[in-house]
């Protein structure tokens, strides 16, 4: 085996046979024992960049996915000991560590309350895991993953995404079975959640962090911090909050643009591109500044009340028949006061059901910049029953 092992590249070569071996149907305990010297120093990075090459060369992520835990135990014995990074309070990090300490405690409550036959109590613990463990997995996938994608490191989020799917799946096979309260399929459907979700607590902390220490930027913990800020706390807050980027390390991710692309909040457009945007969002938008003339509306393929460019520049209470002007005035004489922000009306019109609202605009301060009519037909809307989630579209 020590021929194998002076390059990074035969390595490689050495890892994939190792999966594609457990893929064929290799027996697990034969597969560790062959590859034990090549296994024993392994590290995340490894690990991630051998499932990526695998995927490169044509291997269906799912099928990774089906024999993710597989895999990671043929490595386990090596990546626990490998050195754990120090983490600071306040680092990202850190915070999905104590994230996983929750998830941790959850299931030992959840066991207790298991063992004790207190099925209502699981069933209150395991709703409030449900709900945080989406979070967290959220959090992940949103603000996580697409800092390796960035490195071109495309695979193992792509699999971890699924078995993040998988688990929350089982999470509410076991809510259901709480409820039909047959206790030998709650024991079965209570143990396969447990321990998938032990499993990715292990990969979370043994690949997943020691891949990211070693890829990302400071500026890219900058970014991720700020949007972990943003999203919320999970299952509680950690203690302490000592971690600091670099002062400066960073521009807002909304700033890291080129070309003609103006910066927004959550981005970076062109003028072509914002203009299409509003020009195909399904619902009419009319805004009105803070003098009540009308600045813009859009021009959406199938518009519901009629607007010309003549509009622009006039007083919008000009713009409703004499009745309607008074009740046009008290809508934006409560939004200058603050009285208000919002007013929603509805009405049906030629066989459709059409649903209007008034928003209030202000900036940072509270100052009232104007106000934006946004208009839907919501027929078919209120029509839908059941759900049609993204995997049943249709050709």
């Amino acid at each position: 085996m020590s021929e194998y092992l002076g390059s990074k590249e035969a390595k490689q070569e050495m890892l994939k046979t190792i999966i594609k071996d457990l893929h064929q149907g290799k027996d697990f305990d034969k597969v560790k024992a062959d590859f034990q010297n090549l296994i024993k120093d392994i590290d995340a990075t490894e690990i991630a960049n051998m499932e990526q090459a695998l995927i490169g060369e044509g291997m269906n992520p799912e099928e990774i996915t089906k024999l993710c835990d597989v895999h990671a135990a043929v490595f386990r014995d090596a990546l626990e000991q490998n050195e754990k990074p120090e983490l600071i309070p306040g680092h990202p990090l850190y915070t999905l560590k104590h994230e996983n300490e929750e998830i941790n405690k959850i299931l030992q409550e959840s066991d207790l309350y298991f063992q004790d036959n207190q099925m209502e109590a699981l069933k209150e613990r395991l709703s409030f895991l449900r709900e945080n463990l989406d979070k967290h997995y959220s959090k992940k996938e949103n603000i996580i993953f697409p800092y390796l994608e960035r490195h071109n490191i495309t695979g193992p989020p792509s699999v971890m995404w699924s078995v993040d799917d998988e688990i929350r799946d089982l999470v509410k096979v076991v809510l259901t079975r709480l409820r039909e309260g047959d206790a030998e399929a709650i024991k079965t459907a209570y143990e396969t959640m447990k321990n998938k979700i032990s499993e990715m607590i292990f990969k979370e902390e043994n690949i997943l962090s020691p891949m990211l220490l070693n890829t990302l930027t400071e500026e890219e913990w900058v970014e991720i911090k700020q949007q972990d800020e943003e999203f919320g706390v999970v299952f509680s807050k950690p203690h302490g909050d000592f971690w600091q980027p670099k002062a400066g390390a960073a521009k807002p991710i909304s700033q890291q643009h080129s070309g003609d692309a103006m910066p927004v909040d959550t981005g970076f457009l062109t003028l072509k591109e914002l203009n299409t945007i509003l020009t195909n969002v399904p619902i009419d938008i009319t805004f009105v500044d803070k003098d009540d003339t009308v600045k813009y509306f859009s021009q959406g393929r199938e518009r519901i009340f009629v607007r010309t460019k003549s509009i622009i520049g006039r007083k919008v209470q000009n713009c409703h028949p004499p009745d309607n002007v008074h009740m046009v005035e008290k809508i934006l004489s409560d939004f200058k006061s603050g009285k208000h922000s919002t007013a929603e009306f509805w009405l049906e019109l030629g066989g459709k059901f059409i649903h209007i609202r008034y928003f209030a605009l202000r900036d940072e301060q509270g100052t009232y910049l104007g106000t934006i009519e946004v208009s839907q037909d919501v027929t078919g809307i209120r029509a839908l029953k059941g759900e049609r989630r993204l995997l049943q579209y249709e050709d």
